[in-house]
This record gives structure tokens, C-alpha cells and sequence, in this order.
């Protein structure tokens, strides 16, 4: 299965959909959500109707330990926008809001010696944190970007799909894109920024509610026709929190290391998740998704209706400060102040 990327000559990054609609269950859930009446504090907040100029922010609070934080109340947190303070309008804790997830997964050369344990713990993860109203899909990315499995709670579809991927570190063979092909004159071997950009732009940016992006890479991106920042703004357009799990295999780079944690690094920072480097242990590897499941499961939600009402395209820089002092809110930078569909 497989999305196209283009590229138009005037008007930059196009994205061609060539996927299959979403299932009856997934259209149904939106509906429900959307339909939902919002109230104040009520934990069983649901996400704001499309049309609603509401910012909606997922988030998580750790003390100086690094340690979560829960039972916070709304009177816990001031929001600035541009530096102005906001009113905070809904609160809720999202333990129990359905998740959609983003599986990414490096399959080139550079990934031959730890995509097995990269399988083989992502499967015990999915088992362990989709419900039943969670949806999953995955993505593998290599000198092409393949969807293997679309959304589905279906945990043993999921698994199947991550069980049949290979090391890929040939010449793609497709149209450049979701799905790849040969780029006239770039070099390819890891197309993780147009991946990442993808996932984003096709998958998660008409989802609604709590989403999030888990990519397994050691950073380093060849051949990508987007750039960093190209991929950071489409997961912020999505509403989508960006966890990078840098797992690699050191000896594949002789010794001399790998650089490419700096821009992952900017992806998770923007978006509020976090960048988590295991090498290519297993068992930090396992440690890394209980940490992430924590995270996923213990999160808290802030809505509010911005001062600045423009709905002009432009970027909003977001802060959201605990108060008290020390405590540290991981949550994403900003948002695109765009009108929705």
C-alpha cells in the first residue's frame, strides 16, 4: 500500500492521497467525539468539534527526578500564547481518551543488526498499550516509505506487518513518495523527513484527538526531498506528539558515531515528546516504551480559546507553566493558527 509525495515547481510539497478510507469504526468514533457536549473540568472531556477555535494541548508534568506528577487540577497551570496569558476553558486528565499511534520504523542498512529487536519489542508494546478503541498504523522507510498496515486496533494485523519488514538498502523502485521511487539526483537511503512528514500529512492530520508518532531511527536521513523543518511542521499541524526512539547500531558507522540526534532532537522538543537513545539494547529498548506508555497514559488536557483569534496561517509560540516552580511541562512549542476543514 502505498501514498505519493510530489513536489510542484510553484507551490512546494504536495501530497497526493492514495490510501484506503478509514474504517467504519474510526468514523464512527470521530463522529461520537466530535458530538460530545464540553464541559469544564469533566474528566471525560472529548475533543472540540473541528470548527471550534479552541487550542487543545496534551501534556505531561515531571518533578526534577524526571518522575510524572499526577492529580494536578486546572488551577495548577497558567497558558501563554506569544508571551500573552490565556484563559484556560477545559481541563481534563486523558488516561482513558482513545489513542491513535504512528509506528515508523528505519528499515536501511544502517538498522540490519537491531530490527529484529525493534520488532520484536514493538509488538510486545502494542500489546501491552492499545485498548480497544486505540487505532495503529505502521510505517516502514528505507530508500522508499511503505504504509505496511493501516489504522486498525487489530494488534495481531499490527504485529504481522512489523514481523514481514526487511533491510532495505537498495534503489526504490516507485513514484517518490509513501510507497518511493528513485530521485533523479539525490542520493537515497533513509527518507526519514519525508517519512515523518507523510505519516503526518496523510495519516494523523484529520484524526482527532490524542495522537502520537513513535519513529525508531538512529536520526540520520539520505535523500529525503524535504527538509527537518519541513517534517517538524507537518506533526505540528497534526496535533501530533513525536516520540524518537534513536536506536542504532554504533559498529555500522566504524567507530566514528552518529550525528543525527540533533534534528530528532528539534522534531520531539517541538511537538512535546521526547527523544529516547537506547543503542541497540534490548532492554533499554523495553525500558524506553514503559516510559512512553507512562507518559501516553498519564497525560493532561488543556483547552482555551486564544486572545489573538486570526485564523491567518501563522505560527503561535505556546507555553504552559506549572505552578510552583521546578516542575517541568513537557508539552509541544506552538501551533499553526489554521482554519480547519
Amino acid at each position: 500500500m502505498s501514498l505519493g509525495l510530489c513536489l510542484a515547481a510553484q507551490d512546494g510539497p504536495m501530497i497526493v492521497p492514495k490510501t484506503q478510507p478509514q474504517s467504519d469504526q474510526q468514523s464512527q468514533q470521530q463522529d461520537q467525539q466530535g458530538q460530545q457536549p464540553v464541559n469544564g473540568d469533566d474528566d471525560n472531556l472529548q475533543t472540540f468539534k473541528a470548527q471550534v477555535n479552541v487550542v487543545n494541548l496534551f501534556f505531561n508534568v515531571k518533578d526534577k527526578h524526571g518522575l510524572l506528577i499526577p492529580n494536578l487540577t486546572k488551577d495548577d497551570f497558567q497558558v501563554f500564547e506569544d508571551g500573552k496569558p490565556q484563559t484556560i476553558k477545559y481541563f481534563s486528565t486523558e488516561a482513558q481518551q482513545p489513542l491513535t499511534l504512528g509506528i515508523m520504523i528505519d528499515t536501511s542498512a544502517s538498522q540490519t543488526r537491531v530490527l529484529d529487536i525493534e520488532q520484536e519489542s514493538c509488538a510486545e508494546f502494542l500489546h501491552q498499550v492499545l485498548r480497544p478503541k486505540d487505532m495503529a498504523f505502521v510505517i516502514n522507510f528505507d530508500v522508499d516509505v511503505d504504509l505496511d498496515q493501516d489504522f486498525t486496533s487489530n494488534v495481531r494485523d499490527l504485529t504481522r506487518a512489523l514481523n514481514k519488514m526487511q533491510i532495505n538498502a537498495g534503489v526504490g523502485g516507485g513514484p517518490p513518495g509513501l510507497g518511493g521511487g528513485p530521485v533523479p539526483t539525490t542520493p537515497r537511503g533513509t527518507l526519514l523527513y519525508d517519512a515523518i512528514y507523510l505519516a503526518a500529512d496523510e495519516k494523523l492530520k484529520n484524526e482527532v484527538g490524542r495522537k502520537a508518532m513513535i519513529i525508531f531511527t538512529d536520526g540520520e536521513d539520505e535523500g529525503s526531498r524535504l527538509r527537518i523543518q519541513d517534517a517538524v511542521e507537518a506533526a505540528q499541524k497534526a496535533d501530533t506528539i513525536c516520540y524518537v526512539i534513536l536506536i542504532a547500531d554504533r559498529g555500522f558507522y566504524g567507530g566514528f558515531g552518529y550525528s543525527g540526534d540533533s534534528d530528532m532532537q528539534k522534531l520531539a522538543q517541538a511537538t512535546g515528546g521526547r527523544v529516547i537513545e537506547v543503542g541497540n539494547k534490548q532492554d533499554k529498548l523495553k525500558q524506553a516504551f514503559d516510559q512512553i506508555q507512562n507518559e501516553l497514559r498519564s497525560q493532561y488536557n488543556i483547552g482555551y480559546s486564544p486572545t489573538n483569534n486570526k485564523l491567518d496561517g501563522t505560527y503561535r509560540k505556546i507555553q504552559i507553566k506549572a505552578k510552583g516552580g521546578e516542575d517541568k511541562v513537557q508539552a509541544r512549542q506552538g501551533y499553526y493558527a489554521m482554519a480547519k476543514d
